[in-house]
């Protein structure tokens, strides 16, 4: 059936968004079905959290397929016969999703069946918000992998989906923005302004000096080091910029998001600065040359000195005023200025072949190979050295990034900048080539402007001039006011028409400080939005339709005035010349950092670069800034790295996926691989930690003993195991992930946060114990806390806490257990020290009732979320001025939490001087030794000192106190005492004997008072059940258990800590109700206990 279009039934509102009705397919010659009505709305409860359609695309609101970047071949005309209908699905926070509703087949005709699967798209790809202002994002995985009847949340965000911040202001801003922007090419916007840019002051009024001082010779080596630099830098300044969608910054930009913040921001600044002088560079080069022009007329307003200061005011105050007409204006005077910048460059080459008699005395003779040969070699004089002139010409080449500068501004920067830069360093370093060798071909050094200096003595006068009839040997002791040396006008005297070189001198100097006075904004700006600097955010404001940077060119105008003051050239010169090259060296060093962490995100389309031309460009930067001026270069770099260290230590909240990042990645993957092959030696044993802590804020008391162990020293991982009574959410387990990692590493806490779903606590810990790790990096001590409320429980969870001891055994792990006698789990009383925002909430239907959010006064987003159960619902919180307020009243703590929340903070502060009581009893290969030893390397356990508690007998009490301190001092560990307990096996107090008989009564089995197999089926329904003849069996080894109860209490009631071998039960022999017995009469009523157990392999050694 040729032109039959399939079509989907309506659905009625019962149905998901997912449902998808069979597939029909209708008569040629009927018409299609008209699209069917909105399904009618649901219920408030049923469609709380359910996305909202927008509607149907239609052509007059939304203009084109293409606009949205819709397949080509779906149009929006209105007859359904034509296209399918298209749903968008708003999110109402600038995301749209492009899908099926129930009637439409979006997608059908290119894969021929219904699927709201999307096709490649760029607009999924984009950051910013789309041409309408609604972000198209493509259907989550949920959407098209969740069962049908799975329920959508607000605004069409599944799973608690936020938009992050970045895209809301964009998408802000595409809807206030008023008019369009005005962008340039790469010709208009990027060739014009670097060659205005690079042809500046000392294209006119210094390269005939440089040629004089220097030579041809060594003037075009000049040039040519000059330009290799700036060559090799626009090579990478063009990989960078191709590698991904480049916005307004320029260099800073540039930087910023291949090295990090810490390198953008410190160079960013200094970048804008050093632009913001330039400004004052040129604007002086401009006022010299008025102020020659006014001493030429006699009309000086006062000195010299003070008509440069005077005019470069004036002329600074008119370039602000162009930059803040807009960009448009400012683009509009640089044609200009270029037309007669090129017009006084050809002038002076066709003055060059013009000579006449009148300039001769003047020194000017036309193209001439005496002069040539003179003038090949260097003359350099007053204390000049080649790279002290250098210094003086490399700012005329720092140009190049004057286009890259306004990236924000161009159509296509990554087009634009590769071929405008580059061609730019051709044409200028060609310009300059050109002009050096013209000029010292064609005048002389030094000449009087003497007509009656003609030549008298052929014997004694041996320069180039004598051959041409004119004697200025007088100059050689000084005071010529011509020649190359000494007339820095010199080039007016060569063109044909000496004004228009005036003209292009104005055209040169003021082009260049133009650009850089608007260069210096652009960079300022995008830094201060950055935020990288929080004192700096208000230059970040932009005004009218092209964000101008208003501020910006303030402060970048009264930094300019500032130097205008101090009006010397080559003062000013070398200052700014070791700011551009640090800004240089960095954006070289981001090509090869970028290349040598070879994350697969560096791909730029500009492929002629290499990491390691880009590498000895960074070097010859920093070589060529110590050669122009050791001093300045090390207060450039001190600058940079107190600025990147200011940065480091405020860790702004960006990512921007740095090659830093990529780099870090690449050598911890290849040391965690190169770790794998190699054997585990016993002098490189660390304890690594998997800490069942739940939520990390939960029990903070056990995540800062365990790292005050593990600080720098070995691996912590904090597991959470989740028991839920539903479908695991996993969208909300990795958000969970995130906001705890965060909350970890705010706490300066070096750990990971591992959660897992599982039905209980010991198929969990299974999964965790298993699974975690990488390679080398992989837990062997599990630690937990000890389960205080036990006996008040169901003694399934018992069950289950035992068995997770056994299977750690099992895996071969050491186990560690920390009682406090308050207890360690503070989720009940956090909530009301900080209530959760509605963003904070946990999973409903969790059967957990453990929470986690920080004592501190953190915000929302850095505190783990709570874990509550499906009756409970955070406080309202009314924000307001800053300050949270609940719509509740907190309720006073009871005496007992407020215990709790002190002892859960007592290892977070430093310890003061006491005791690490250590009760190493039974031998299990060091870890109840080491784990003390670690602690007291700490800070805050540095004041503590060790004292060891073993095992003897009566009558060789000094024989095993001196055997311990032998090995004690041979595992080079400082001891304060040794003590001996020669009492260990005495019989237990009669009254603890009976507490202990009163303990374990609701767990007995009892099995002489029932039916053998009324007995054997209870055990087998309740495993943990007691039986007489295991407490027979064990009598001595729960004896044991009471007694160094008391003895615990007898010597170490006031030790800060105590380390003690934990009891083993041999399992299926011991019940869980009997270990837990055993283990709660140990550790009882006693300061902070860890009991703890290796697995048996030595961890210490005394070899070397």
């Amino acid at each position: 059936m040729s032109g039959q279009k399939p079509s989907l039934k309506s659905g009625g509102s019962s149905q998901s968004r997912f449902q998808v009705a069979v597939v029909t397919e209708a008569s040629s010659t009927s018409p299609a079905p008209a699209p069917t009505p909105a399904p009618a709305p649901a219920p408030a409860e049923e469609s709380k959290g359910r996305s909202r359609s927008v509607g149907f695309l239609d052509s007059g609101a939304l203009g084109s397929a293409m606009d949205i970047g819709l397949p080509p071949d779906v149009s929006h005309e209105p007859d359904t016969t034509k296209s399918d209908s298209v749903s968008l699905h708003s999110t109402g926070t600038g995301h749209t999703h492009i899908s099926d509703s129930h009637s439409n087949t979006y997608y059908m005709r290119t894969f021929g069946h219904n699927t709201i699967d999307a096709v490649p798209n760029i607009e999924f790809y984009r950051q910013t918000a789309a041409p309408f202002g609604e972000k198209l994002t493509r259907p989550s995985l949920s959407e098209l992998h969740d069962e049908l009847d799975k329920e959508l949340f607000d605004d069409g965000l599944a799973n608690g989906e936020e938009p992050s911040a970045a895209e809301e202001a964009a998408a802000l801003a595409a809807k206030e923005s008023k008019g369009g922007t005005i962008k340039f090419g790469w010709v208009k916007g990027v060739l014009i302004r670097c060659m205005l840019n690079i042809w500046g002051v000392m294209l006119f009024i210094r390269m005939s000096w440089i040629v004089g001082q220097s030579g041809i010779g060594l003037t075009i080596a000049i040039i040519l080091m000059a330009t290799l630099v700036t060559t090799i830098t626009g090579l990478s300044t063009s990989a960078i910029a191709t590698n991904g969608f480049v916005r307004g910054g320029g260099a800073y930009y540039l930087i910023s998001r291949s090295l990090g913040p810490e390198f953008g921001g410190s160079i960013g600044l200094i970048f804008a600065f050093a632009n913001a002088v330039a400004v004052a560079m040129y604007v002086v080069g401009f006022a010299e040359t008025v102020v020659e022009m006014l001493n030429d007329v006699d009309a000086l307003m006062t000195d010299e000195l003070n008509d440069i200061r005077i005019v470069g005011t004036l002329t600074v105050i008119l370039l602000l005023g162009i930059s803040v007409a807009g960009m448009e204006w400012e683009a509009k005077a640089q044609i200009v200025l270029l037309v007669i910048l090129l017009g006084a460059i050809v002038n002076y080459f066709i003055g060059s072949f013009m000579p006449t008699e009148s300039k001769e005395p003047k020194g000017f003779f036309g193209y001439n190979t005496a002069i040539f040969l003179e003038n090949l070699g260097p003359d350099f004089r007053d204390e000049e050295t080649f790279f002290s002139v250098f210094a003086i010409f490399f700012p005329a080449a720092t140009g190049i990034l004057a286009g890259a500068n306004i990236s924000g501004d161009l159509t296509d920067p990554q087009s634009a900048i590769p071929k405008g830069t580059l061609l730019a360093i051709l044409i200028t370093g060609v310009t300059y080539v050109a002009i050096a060798i013209s000029a010292g071909s064609c005048i002389v050094r030094d000449a009087t402007g003497d007509h009656n200096d003609t030549v008298t003595d052929t014997v004694n006068c041996t320069d180039a001039a004598c051959t041409l009839g004119y004697d200025f040997s007088i100059c050689k002791e000084g005071g010529c006011q011509y020649g190359l040396m000494n007339d820095f006008q010199v080039m007016s005297l060569v063109s044909a028409f000496g004004p228009l070189i005036t003209a292009g001198i104005f055209s040169a100097t003021l082009s260049s400080a133009l650009a850089s006075l608007v260069s210096a904004p652009k960079v300022f700006q995008a830094l201060c939005k950055d935020n990288i600097y929080p004192g700096l955010s208000m230059f970040a404001k932009g005004y009218g339709k092209n964000n101008e940077p208003l501020r910006g060119y303030v402060l970048t105008f009264c930094i300019g005035l500032a130097f205008i003051l101090i009006a010397e050239l080559n003062i000013i010169a070398p200052i700014i010349s070791n700011f551009f090259l640090a800004s240089y060296a960095l954006i070289n060093f981001s090509v090869f950092h970028a290349s040598m962490a070879n994350s697969p995100g560096w791909r730029p389309s500009f492929k002629y670069y290499n990491m390691w031309v880009s590498l000895a460009g960074a070097i010859l930067c920093c070589v060529v800034m110590f050669v122009i001026n050791w001093w300045a270069a090390l207060v450039t770099l001190l600058i940079v790295l107190a600025l990147y260290i200011y940065v480091s230590y405020k860790k702004p909240d960006v990512n921007w996926g740095s090659s830093t990042q990529a780099l870090i990645y690449n050598q911890a993957l290849t040391h965690c691989l190169n770790l794998t092959g190699v054997e585990d030696h016993v002098k490189n044993f660390r304890p690594q930690c998997l800490v069942m802590a739940g939520y990390p804020s939960a029990r903070p008391a056990l995540l800062q003993l365990v790292h005050s162990f593990t600080k720098n020293v070995g691996l912590m991982v904090c597991g959470h195991i989740k028991t839920v009574s539903r479908r695991p959410n996993l969208k909300e387990l990795s958000q969970d992930h995130a906001r705890c990692q965060r909350w970890l590493n705010k706490k300066r806490i070096k750990a990971f946060y591992t959660p897992v779903f599982s039905d209980n606590l010991r198929h969990g810990a299974q999964f965790l114990l298993q699974a975690v790790g990488l390679g080398r990096l992989k837990p062997n001590t599990l630690v937990m806390g000890f389960k205080n409320n036990w006996s008040d429980g169901d003694m399934r969870d018992v069950e289950i806490y035992i068995n997770t001891l056994h299977d750690a055994f099992d895996l071969q792990f050491g186990v560690v257990i920390l009682r406090l006698q308050e207890g360690l789990d503070i989720s009940h009383i956090q909530g009301q020290d900080e209530p959760l925002s509605s963003l904070e909430k946990p999973p409903l239907g969790s059967k957990e009732v453990v929470i986690s959010v920080s004592l501190a006064k953190d915000s929302d987003s850095d505190s783990c979320p709570s874990k509550t159960t499906s009756n409970q619902s955070s406080p309202l919180i009314m924000k307001e001025g800053g300050k949270e307020e609940s719509s509740k009243t907190k309720s006073p703590l009871s005496l007992t939490d407020q215990r709790l929340l002190e002892s859960s903070q007592q290892f977070k502060k430093k310890q003061g001087k006491g005791t690490i009581d250590v009760w190493w009893l039974f031998d299990d290969g060091g870890l109840t030794l080491l784990i003390p030893y670690l602690l007291t390397n700490s800070s805050k356990w540095g004041d503590c000192r060790i004292r060891v508690f073993i095992g003897g007998k009566i009558n060789r009490i000094d024989h095993d106190r001196r055997a311990m301190a032998t090995l004690l001092s041979r595992f080079r560990i400082d001891f304060s005492d040794i003590n001996v307990l020669g009492d260990i096996n005495t019989k237990p107090k009669k009254h603890n004997k009976l507490t202990f008989k009163e303990l374990i009564e609701p767990y007995r089995l009892k099995e002489d008072d029932m039916e053998q197999e009324a007995a054997e089926r209870l055990k087998a329904h309740e495993p943990w059940r007691i039986t007489d003849n295991e407490l027979e069996l064990y009598k001595a080894k729960t004896n044991r258990q009471i007694r160094l109860n008391e003895l615990l209490k007898e010597h170490s009631s006031t030790a800060k800590l105590i380390v003690m071998s934990m009891p083993l039960a041999r399992k299926g022999t011991v019940s869980s109700a009997l270990y837990m017995c055993w283990l709660d009469t140990l550790s009882k009523d006693l300061p902070p206990l860890l009991l703890v157990r290796g697995n048996h392999q030595s961890v210490l050694t005394f070899y070397s």
